[in-house]
């Protein structure tokens, strides 16, 4: 089942061309990579396909119903969510309450419910809170729930970033370069998390420079360099491709 469809998306800054009629699809419980060389426009795309900008031309459709023109957390609602290249913790609070906060997206406020603790309100948080600690369970992180945020090592606090996406019940993940400053260990363990959550049905679109990592999890792999798609395929293929391997594999320089 294909879940998400980009169709020659692109966006302009100025004069500049960030991403040019890019194409390209990911399917349910399939990791597909995008990668190409620093300025290529990959996070551009995430930005495009999540919200935060909105394209020049072309659409997006996810499970068959147009979003190119919706905001952040409309498409969140939908099951179409991401995680960003910086750590984005609420880094004093316990881990628990870090996942909890992940599904405010899918949550309907209502004042007076929370302001006068209604039955119905009492009720929703401790749904909330079970669903956290599900996840917390899935990911093995049930030991730390009661951690400040701040205290767990570098790469537990990627792991979190990308349980408080799960939180939100995503069908579709976007990960923007989730094994960055990990060292070979951790990103083992995440390439298994990763394997885990394709497990469930959830598609991964993931974006890094670690060739290993992309290279052993991903089934498809795109490639951009200055905003436009130059190859798609699996692994084998890409690593193979003559023109990849001049602007990117083979070490070309890289564009801030």
């Amino acid at each position: 089942m294909r879940l998400l469809e980009v169709r020659d998306l692109a966006v302009h800054f100025g004069g500049l061309v960030a991403v040019d009629r890019v194409s390209l699809s990911v399917g349910a419980g399939e990791v597909v990579g995008l990668i190409g060389p620093n300025g290529a426009g990959k996070t551009t795309c995430f930005n495009l396909m999540t919200g935060f900008l909105k394209p020049d031309g072309g659409s997006i459709l996810f499970q068959d119903e147009e979003i190119t023109s919706l905001p952040p957390y409309e498409i969140a609602r939908r099951g179409l969510i991401r995680t960003f290249q910086k750590t984005s913790l609420f880094p004093r609070l316990p881990v628990l309450d870090n996942v909890m906060v992940g599904q405010q997206a899918r949550l309907r406020p209502r004042v007076w419910p929370a302001l006068l603790r209604t039955r119905a309100q009492r009720q929703e948080f401790q749904q909330v809170r079970e669903r956290a600690l599900e996840v917390l369970d899935f990911l093995e992180m049930s030991e730390q729930r009661d951690f400040p945020a701040e205290s767990l090592p570098y790469g537990e606090q990627r792991k979190l970033e990308i349980a408080i996406a799960m939180a939100g019940k995503p069908v579709l993940l976007l990960l923007d370069e989730p094994v960055a400053g990990m060292n070979p260990e951790e990103t083992s363990r995440l390439m298994g998390l990763i394997g885990k959550i394709r497990e469930q049905g959830i598609g991964v679109l993931l974006v890094d420079h670690d060739m290993k990592m992309v290279m052993g999890i991903c089934e498809r792999i795109v490639v951009l360099d200055y905003g436009k798609k130059i190859a798609e395929g699996k692994p084998q293929e890409i690593r193979e491709d003559p023109e990849v391997i001049r602007v990117y594999l083979g070490g070309g320089e890289s564009r801030a």
